[in-house]
């Protein structure tokens, strides 16, 4: 039996079905917690680097939480850089517009 294969296979099933309780619209949070948790042991256990990449590549929501697994490490690695950036520009936006004084006579508490 191929330990490292066998990790390989159970990542990509835990991975097909979280990305099937995100597609679902509304997942039991337990069963969704269950099966995050799961993932994020066996992605651990995967010591082949093109199979992980494999994996991550073809299921969004594992590289999500692969990369949340790992942020004190590597910070936002596997994210799009433009789509990071673009984010970090609209937090910016948004806490300065929350910042701004607000003007009597507009309505605004």
């Amino acid at each position: 039996m191929n330990t490292s294969s066998t990790y390989t296979t159970n990542a990509v099933l835990l991975a097909q079905l979280l990305e099937r309780l995100e597609r679902g619209g509304h997942p039991d949070a337990a069963q969704y917690r269950m099966v995050a948790r799961r993932l994020t042991d066996e992605l651990r256990r995967v010591t082949d680097v093109d199979a992980l990449n494999s994996v991550l590549e073809a299921h969004p929501a594992a590289a999500q939480l692969y990369e949340n697994m790992n942020y004190q490490h590597a910070g936002l690695c596997r994210s799009l850089l433009d789509a990071s950036l673009a984010s970090e520009q609209r937090a910016r936006d948004a806490i300065a517009l929350a910042m701004r004084p607000t003007t009597e006579g507009s309505g605004l508490a």
